[in-house]
């Protein structure tokens, strides 16, 4: 066993000043001493290297998850090569759920493992390799059996992705300080969407011979962003951490499932983030309005992307200096400003006032819920990392992670069966979930260090 003492709050003298280290307090306002909480004294040393190795990493997966999104791109790739319908509404679930689902067994092996980094190189290289094999499958089979195969790519994807969000936390929480594990989370979701957004404005300038090609490269630049992202992580400078709980998996996940019962401000946390799921439910129905108000065309599918990138580029520095501040109050806002929105559109839809308009008020719609869903998905990773200590941190996430999986698979079953109604019926439906969300964080703790 390997532990590394940690500090609820200290300060340690500045390093020796370099570039890194200016370019760190420039960033971060850290100018006379580095403000270390819940990590060791030699993490808080390495913290401004670490700080942008987190930064590159992130931005390049925030970019890769904007360029192969399972509510945009993917299925207007599986639209353009003819694939059967009931494929495109696959992506989403298998993407989620199964990215979740198997956390808490995962995070067993994890905790075998003093040093955890390369659990999340190796979940980036997945990752990555799965979205390019998507390409050879586009160009070289038919349809029935290309969508089939990507829907078989995604799960593999899926399960990367899962072993990267279970091992995350954890590190993140032995590298990275408090009130600064928001901060680069935000940074890392803004330049993701300025590429976004630069991105869209060339698939929509481009003309579009065969309409997925242009596709087909944003495929292969997210696939490049994640293998980049495994070098750049492999780099981190993490120290050996505690490694109680190793051994059998299963037994360690069901052991596991025991921190519901002991920490209750735990147990509601879960409840949160499962009610806040409705934004994410939410946006293949905004897609499936503005594909309904236009067409299904290549440039729309750029005005979309292009809005999402921006509502990253905006929001995210915001929501992460706010998480730092209070994560619960973002739970909070993000619920309320979830459910007026949906409302909104519901209400638009029903009452006929957006036929005349196109496109256009839906995008604008799904550019205000992709800003919306930054702040939960920021306002949850950080409140759960300040919830965890170096102990438990990888066991409240796997458990986090795979109730809402459950949670994801049993609400997305049910908007589903609403959405038979229609894509408004089933955004009126989501209003419920998102208000919820908002009235059970109130009951949170505040966990973030003030002044």
């Amino acid at each position: 066993m390997s532990t590394t003492p940690a500090r609820d709050s200290a300060t340690t003298p500045r390093p020796e000043d370099g570039p890194v280290r200016d370019l760190y307090d420039l960033v971060t306002g850290d100018e006379n001493a580095r403000v270390c909480t819940d990590i060791s004294e030699s993490a808080c040393r390495e913290q401004p290297a670490n700080f942008f190795i987190h930064l590159v990493s992130l931005f390049a997966t925030k970019a890769g998850d904007l360029l192969a999104s399972p509510k945009l791109v993917l299925p207007w790739l599986l639209a353009s090569l003819g694939a059967p319908v009931w494929m495109a509404g696959m992506l989403v679930p298998i993407r989620e759920s199964l990215a979740l689902l198997p956390q808490l067994v995962v995070a067993g092996w994890i905790r075998q493992a003093p040093v955890r980094k390369w659990f999340w190189v190796a979940g980036s290289l997945v990752q990555g390799m799965m979205i390019l094999a998507m390409i050879g499958t586009a160009l070289m089979f038919s349809p029935a059996v290309a969508g089939l195969s990507i829907l078989a790519l995604l799960a593999v994807f899926s399960l990367g992705r899962g072993v990267c969000s279970a091992s995350y936390k954890d590190v993140q929480g032995k590298t990275i300080a408090k009130t600064r594990r928001g901060t680069v989370s935000g940074y890392a979701a803004s330049g993701a969407g300025g590429l976004a957004v630069a991105l869209g404005v060339v698939l929509y300038v481009l003309p579009g011979a065969r309409n997925f090609a242009p596709i087909i490269g944003l495929l292969a630049i997210a696939g490049g962003l994640w293998l980049i992202a495994a070098g750049v992580f492999a780099c981190l400078r993490e120290f050996a951490g505690a490694t109680e709980g190793a051994g059998n998996a299963l037994k360690t996940a069901l052991s596991s499932l025991s921190l519901i019962r002991e920490k209750p401000a735990f147990g509601r946390f879960i409840a949160v983030r499962g009610l806040l799921i409705a934004t994410a439910l939410a946006a293949p129905y905004y897609a499936q309005l503005a594909r309904t108000a236009g067409d299904a065309s290549i440039g729309h599918l750029a005005v979309l992307l292009g809005l999402s990138g921006l509502a990253s580029l905006v929001s995210a520095p915001f929501w992460g200096r706010f998480s730092d501040y209070s994560a619960r109050q973002v739970m909070i806002l993000t619920g309320l400003a979830a459910a007026v929105l949906n409302a909104a559109v519901a209400l638009v839809v029903i009452s006929g006032l957006g036929s005349w308009a196109g496109v256009w008020p839906f995008a604008g719609a799904y550019f205000v819920l992709a800003g919306i869903h930054a702040g939960v998905r920021l306002g949850r990773k950080t409140y759960l990392t300040d919830l965890g200590s170096a102990d438990d941190r990888a066991q409240l996430t796997a458990v986090a992670n795979t109730t809402i999986g459950i949670i994801l698979l049993a609400g997305g079953g049910v908007i589903a069966a609403i959405g038979l109604l229609g894509a408004a019926a089933a955004v009126a439906a989501l209003v419920v979930p998102a208000a919820a969300a908002a009235w059970l964080a109130r009951g949170l703790p505040e966990l973030e260090a003030r002044g």
